[in-house]
Protein backbone atom coordinates (compact mmCIF):
# COMPACT_ATOMS: atom_id res chain seq x y z
CA UNK A 1 0.00 0.00 0.00
CA UNK A 2 1.60 3.63 -1.00
CA UNK A 3 2.28 5.77 2.09
CA UNK A 4 0.16 8.66 3.20
CA UNK A 5 1.84 11.49 1.83
CA UNK A 6 -1.20 14.27 1.97
CA UNK A 7 -0.65 16.85 4.32
CA UNK A 8 -2.71 17.26 7.69
CA UNK A 9 -5.02 20.21 7.38
CA UNK A 10 -3.62 22.56 9.97
CA UNK A 11 -0.46 22.46 8.23
CA UNK A 12 -1.86 23.87 4.85
CA UNK A 13 -3.94 26.22 7.04
CA UNK A 14 -0.14 27.20 8.61
CA UNK A 15 0.85 28.00 5.08
CA UNK A 16 -1.88 29.64 4.32
CA UNK A 17 -1.18 32.32 7.01
CA UNK A 18 2.06 32.33 6.59
CA UNK A 19 1.52 33.47 2.72
CA UNK A 20 -0.62 35.77 4.08
CA UNK A 21 1.67 37.59 6.72
CA UNK A 22 4.03 37.45 4.04
CA UNK A 23 1.97 39.12 1.19
CA UNK A 24 0.62 41.53 4.32
CA UNK A 25 4.77 42.55 4.79
CA UNK A 26 5.26 43.01 1.42
CA UNK A 27 2.39 45.41 0.82
CA UNK A 28 3.10 47.27 3.85
CA UNK A 29 6.82 47.63 2.79
CA UNK A 30 5.35 49.70 -0.45
CA UNK A 31 3.42 51.58 1.59
CA UNK A 32 4.43 54.33 3.75
CA UNK A 33 1.08 54.59 5.92
CA UNK A 34 -2.45 52.32 5.82
CA UNK A 35 -5.96 52.36 6.99
CA UNK A 36 -7.83 49.23 7.23
CA UNK A 37 -11.39 49.36 8.51
CA UNK A 38 -10.88 52.71 10.66
CA UNK A 39 -13.75 53.61 12.86
CA UNK A 40 -12.89 57.68 14.57
CA UNK A 41 -15.54 58.62 17.44
CA UNK A 42 -15.91 61.53 19.36
CA UNK A 43 -18.19 61.96 22.50
CA UNK A 44 -19.88 65.19 22.50
CA UNK A 45 -22.24 65.16 25.76
CA UNK A 46 -24.21 62.01 25.69
CA UNK A 47 -23.80 61.68 21.93
CA UNK A 48 -21.81 59.81 20.40
CA UNK A 49 -20.54 61.19 16.76
CA UNK A 50 -18.74 58.61 13.87
CA UNK A 51 -16.77 61.08 11.83
CA UNK A 52 -15.30 57.91 9.71
CA UNK A 53 -17.35 54.47 9.32
CA UNK A 54 -14.94 52.09 8.67
CA UNK A 55 -12.79 53.18 5.82
CA UNK A 56 -9.90 51.71 4.23
CA UNK A 57 -6.82 53.81 2.51
CA UNK A 58 -2.73 53.81 1.69
CA UNK A 59 -0.58 56.47 1.08
CA UNK A 60 2.59 54.98 -1.27
CA UNK A 61 5.80 57.12 -1.62
CA UNK A 62 5.45 59.84 -4.67
CA UNK A 63 1.94 59.49 -4.21
CA UNK A 64 -0.04 62.42 -4.88
CA UNK A 65 -3.58 62.42 -2.85
CA UNK A 66 -6.48 64.91 -2.79
CA UNK A 67 -8.34 64.41 -0.10
CA UNK A 68 -12.12 66.12 -0.93
CA UNK A 69 -15.82 66.12 0.58
CA UNK A 70 -18.51 68.96 1.97
CA UNK A 71 -17.94 70.28 5.29
CA UNK A 72 -18.11 67.80 8.44
CA UNK A 73 -17.17 64.91 5.83
CA UNK A 74 -14.40 63.45 8.26
CA UNK A 75 -11.73 65.67 5.81
CA UNK A 76 -9.89 66.91 9.01
CA UNK A 77 -10.60 63.67 10.97
CA UNK A 78 -8.50 61.73 8.36
CA UNK A 79 -5.97 64.35 8.48
CA UNK A 80 -5.35 63.95 12.05
CA UNK A 81 -5.14 60.10 11.61
CA UNK A 82 -2.72 60.18 9.05
CA UNK A 83 -0.95 62.81 10.91
CA UNK A 84 -0.33 60.62 14.14
CA UNK A 85 -2.45 63.60 15.79
CA UNK A 86 -4.99 60.97 16.91
CA UNK A 87 -5.28 57.15 16.65
CA UNK A 88 -8.63 55.35 15.68
CA UNK A 89 -11.23 54.25 18.00
CA UNK A 90 -11.91 50.70 15.60
CA UNK A 91 -9.37 49.16 12.99
CA UNK A 92 -6.49 49.28 12.64
CA UNK A 93 -3.92 52.57 11.14
CA UNK A 94 0.01 51.03 10.09
CA UNK A 95 3.04 53.21 9.57
CA UNK A 96 5.27 51.30 8.11
CA UNK A 97 3.76 48.09 8.84
CA UNK A 98 3.24 48.70 12.64
CA UNK A 99 0.27 49.76 14.30
CA UNK A 100 0.20 52.37 15.58
CA UNK A 101 -1.68 51.76 18.74
CA UNK A 102 1.20 50.43 19.69
CA UNK A 103 3.13 53.86 19.65
CA UNK A 104 3.20 55.65 23.41
CA UNK A 105 2.55 58.71 22.88
CA UNK A 106 6.32 60.33 23.06
CA UNK A 107 6.75 57.16 20.22
CA UNK A 108 4.07 59.15 18.10
CA UNK A 109 5.52 62.42 18.82
CA UNK A 110 8.97 60.76 17.62
CA UNK A 111 7.60 59.53 14.44
CA UNK A 112 5.24 62.14 14.05
CA UNK A 113 8.44 64.51 13.46
CA UNK A 114 10.57 62.54 11.43
CA UNK A 115 8.11 60.95 9.62
CA UNK A 116 5.27 64.11 8.56
CA UNK A 117 5.36 67.29 7.45
CA UNK A 118 2.63 69.67 8.01
CA UNK A 119 1.95 72.99 5.74
CA UNK A 120 -1.13 74.82 6.39
CA UNK A 121 -3.12 77.84 4.72
CA UNK A 122 -2.14 80.03 7.09
CA UNK A 123 1.70 79.84 6.94
CA UNK A 124 2.28 79.92 10.88
CA UNK A 125 5.24 81.83 10.88
CA UNK A 126 6.85 83.00 13.66
CA UNK A 127 6.84 86.79 12.90
CA UNK A 128 10.17 87.31 14.63
CA UNK A 129 12.36 85.13 13.06
CA UNK A 130 13.76 84.99 9.50
CA UNK A 131 12.93 82.79 7.05
CA UNK A 132 16.08 80.84 7.67
CA UNK A 133 15.18 80.79 11.27
CA UNK A 134 11.47 79.63 10.86
CA UNK A 135 12.84 76.77 8.99
CA UNK A 136 15.28 75.37 11.30
CA UNK A 137 12.65 76.08 14.22
CA UNK A 138 11.43 72.14 14.36
CA UNK A 139 15.35 70.96 15.04
CA UNK A 140 16.39 73.89 17.67
CA UNK A 141 16.42 71.50 19.94
CA UNK A 142 18.31 68.51 18.12
CA UNK A 143 21.33 70.25 18.96
CA UNK A 144 23.27 70.11 15.56
CA UNK A 145 22.91 74.21 15.13
CA UNK A 146 25.44 73.31 11.85
CA UNK A 147 23.96 70.57 10.17
CA UNK A 148 20.40 72.46 10.75
CA UNK A 149 21.48 75.76 9.29
CA UNK A 150 23.34 74.13 6.09
CA UNK A 151 19.76 71.92 5.20
CA UNK A 152 17.47 74.95 6.30
CA UNK A 153 19.80 76.93 3.51
CA UNK A 154 19.69 74.13 0.96
CA UNK A 155 15.83 74.09 1.02
CA UNK A 156 15.61 77.40 1.08
CA UNK A 157 17.62 77.67 -2.07
CA UNK A 158 15.29 74.40 -3.69
CA UNK A 159 12.26 76.40 -3.07
CA UNK A 160 13.31 79.48 -5.07
CA UNK A 161 14.08 81.63 -1.68
CA UNK A 162 17.94 81.58 -1.76
CA UNK A 163 18.16 85.75 -1.67
CA UNK A 164 15.63 85.74 1.13
CA UNK A 165 16.99 83.73 3.95
CA UNK A 166 17.31 86.83 6.31
CA UNK A 167 13.51 88.23 5.35
CA UNK A 168 11.14 88.19 8.08
CA UNK A 169 7.65 87.58 7.11
CA UNK A 170 5.84 90.81 6.62
CA UNK A 171 8.75 91.14 4.22
CA UNK A 172 7.45 88.17 2.34
CA UNK A 173 4.71 87.66 -0.56
CA UNK A 174 1.89 84.94 0.15
CA UNK A 175 3.58 82.84 -2.15
CA UNK A 176 7.04 83.27 -0.58
CA UNK A 177 5.86 82.56 3.01
CA UNK A 178 4.35 78.88 2.21
CA UNK A 179 7.41 78.36 -0.15
CA UNK A 180 8.96 79.10 3.44
CA UNK A 181 6.38 76.44 5.18
CA UNK A 182 7.06 73.99 2.68
CA UNK A 183 10.86 74.15 3.55
CA UNK A 184 9.70 74.05 6.81
CA UNK A 185 7.93 71.37 6.67
CA UNK A 186 10.72 69.37 4.53
CA UNK A 187 13.90 70.27 7.37
CA UNK A 188 13.46 66.34 8.81
CA UNK A 189 13.42 64.75 5.67
CA UNK A 190 9.42 63.39 5.92
CA UNK A 191 7.93 60.25 4.15
CA UNK A 192 5.12 62.13 3.83
CA UNK A 193 3.32 65.75 3.69
CA UNK A 194 -0.07 66.83 5.15
CA UNK A 195 -1.06 69.77 3.29
CA UNK A 196 -4.62 71.53 4.56
CA UNK A 197 -5.99 73.36 1.58
CA UNK A 198 -2.53 74.70 0.63
CA UNK A 199 -3.14 76.89 -1.85
CA UNK A 200 -6.37 78.59 -0.31
CA UNK A 201 -4.52 81.81 0.87
CA UNK A 202 -2.98 82.30 -2.56
CA UNK A 203 -4.02 83.60 -6.42
CA UNK A 204 -3.93 81.14 -9.21
CA UNK A 205 -0.54 81.61 -10.69
CA UNK A 206 1.34 81.82 -6.63
CA UNK A 207 -0.96 78.50 -6.33
CA UNK A 208 0.25 77.03 -9.66
CA UNK A 209 3.73 77.53 -8.23
CA UNK A 210 2.83 75.82 -5.42
CA UNK A 211 1.63 72.58 -7.03
CA UNK A 212 4.78 72.58 -9.47
CA UNK A 213 6.79 72.66 -6.36
CA UNK A 214 5.29 69.38 -4.85
CA UNK A 215 5.69 67.66 -8.10
CA UNK A 216 9.31 68.26 -7.99
CA UNK A 217 9.83 67.01 -4.46
CA UNK A 218 8.19 64.49 -5.40
CA UNK A 219 10.08 63.52 -8.11
CA UNK A 220 13.11 64.27 -6.60
CA UNK A 221 12.67 63.13 -2.82
CA UNK A 222 9.83 60.43 -3.17
CA UNK A 223 7.83 62.68 -0.73
CA UNK A 224 4.28 62.18 -0.49
CA UNK A 225 1.48 64.84 -0.48
CA UNK A 226 -1.72 64.17 0.98
CA UNK A 227 -3.52 67.76 0.68
CA UNK A 228 -7.15 68.68 2.33
CA UNK A 229 -9.00 70.81 -0.44
CA UNK A 230 -12.21 72.18 -1.65
CA UNK A 231 -10.87 73.54 -4.73
CA UNK A 232 -11.50 71.07 -8.14
CA UNK A 233 -8.29 72.87 -9.60
CA UNK A 234 -5.91 71.19 -6.83
CA UNK A 235 -8.18 68.33 -6.97
CA UNK A 236 -7.54 68.05 -11.06
CA UNK A 237 -3.82 67.97 -10.26
CA UNK A 238 -3.97 64.82 -7.82
CA UNK A 239 -2.46 61.44 -9.13
CA UNK A 240 -5.58 60.19 -6.61
CA UNK A 241 -8.56 61.53 -5.21
CA UNK A 242 -10.45 60.24 -1.82
CA UNK A 243 -14.03 61.55 -1.97
CA UNK A 244 -15.58 61.58 1.44
CA UNK A 245 -19.50 61.91 2.17
CA UNK A 246 -20.14 61.53 5.87
CA UNK A 247 -17.30 59.12 7.13
CA UNK A 248 -17.77 57.01 4.21
CA UNK A 249 -15.21 56.44 1.33
CA UNK A 250 -17.57 57.13 -1.85
CA UNK A 251 -14.93 57.31 -4.37
CA UNK A 252 -11.04 56.18 -4.40
CA UNK A 253 -9.12 56.97 -7.74
CA UNK A 254 -8.03 59.17 -10.75
CA UNK A 255 -9.52 62.69 -10.60
CA UNK A 256 -12.56 63.39 -12.49
CA UNK A 257 -13.02 66.97 -13.46
CA UNK A 258 -14.55 68.92 -11.16
CA UNK A 259 -13.69 67.08 -8.10
CA UNK A 260 -14.16 69.24 -5.08
CA UNK A 261 -15.71 72.75 -5.59
CA UNK A 262 -14.62 76.60 -5.78
CA UNK A 263 -16.03 77.72 -2.37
Amino acid sequence: MAPDISVPADAEQADRDRTDTESQTATDADVVIRGENVIKEYQTGTQTVRALKGIDFGIRPSDFVAIVGPSGSGKSTLLNLLGLLDVPTEGTVRLRGTDVSTFSDSDRTTKRKHTIGFIFQSFYLIPTLTALENVEMPRMLDKTPVKTRERATDLLQRVGLGDRLDHYPDELSGGQKQRVAIARSLINDPAILLADEPTGNLDRDTGDQILALFDELRAEEDVAVVTVTHDSYVADRADRVVNLVDGDVKNDGEPASGEGDHS
